[in-house]
């Protein structure tokens, strides 16, 4: 073989290579833009349904809320020395004046006793206002209570306290609990 030879056959490896490669290239684009299209349809399904899951503005499905205590309080009461039973919440000059309920859960674990409890707020003027509750279950309840319902508030803008109080004179028992959980006021 002389140098003509191995070059003309060099170059006839090297054209056959790169006609090859072009051939491939112009294959590949079409699943390229395939899988382009194909991945742009799926970011704005997965979009549309995670956005679509989000409330819209003046429809609001969930609520806006400002958790005081999330666990389970214990309000343990023996009405032999005392009169009353209370659990409070410091609210440190806490502005209420956009807030429009308060909600919590509660429990009475005494089945067979009536127990009425007494929601209280106390504002930094010292105007205070209760709002009773009659008739506490023995499993989990949650209650809202409108604020409109604490009547004797007249400026909520600096709330000093929220008290539940169990009354010796609004029980039929002596002795009991009552749980209080997930206090939370909604706007």
């Amino acid at each position: 073989m002389d140098k003509k030879d191995i070059y003309e056959h060099l170059a006839k490896i090297y054209l056959d290579a790169s006609s090859k490669k072009k051939k491939r290239n112009r294959a590949y684009p079409k699943l390229l833009n395939n899988l382009f299209i194909v991945s742009i349809f799926v970011v704005i399904g997965l979009t549309t349904t995670l956005f679509s899951s989000f409330p819209k503005k003046g429809n609001l499905d969930s609520e806006t809320a400002l958790i005081l205590q999330n666990d389970p309080s214990k309000l343990n009461f023996n009405f032999d020395p005392a009169k009353k039973e209370t659990y409070t919440i410091n609210l440190n000059r806490l502005n209420l004046s956009r807030v429009k309920e308060l909600a919590f859960s509660v429990r009475n674990m005494a089945p067979a006793d009536k127990v009425t409890l007494r929601v209280e707020f106390t504002n930094g003027f010292k105007e205070n206002s209760e709002v009773y509750l009659r008739g506490i279950p023995s499993k989990w309840q949650e209650f809202r209570i409108a604020l409109a319902q604490f009547k004797n508030i007249t400026d909520w803008s600096e709330m000093a306290s929220l008290c539940f109080c169990v009354e010796e004179w609004n029980t039929s028992g002596k002795k009991g609990v009552v749980y209080i959980d997930n206090v939370r006021l909604l706007k």
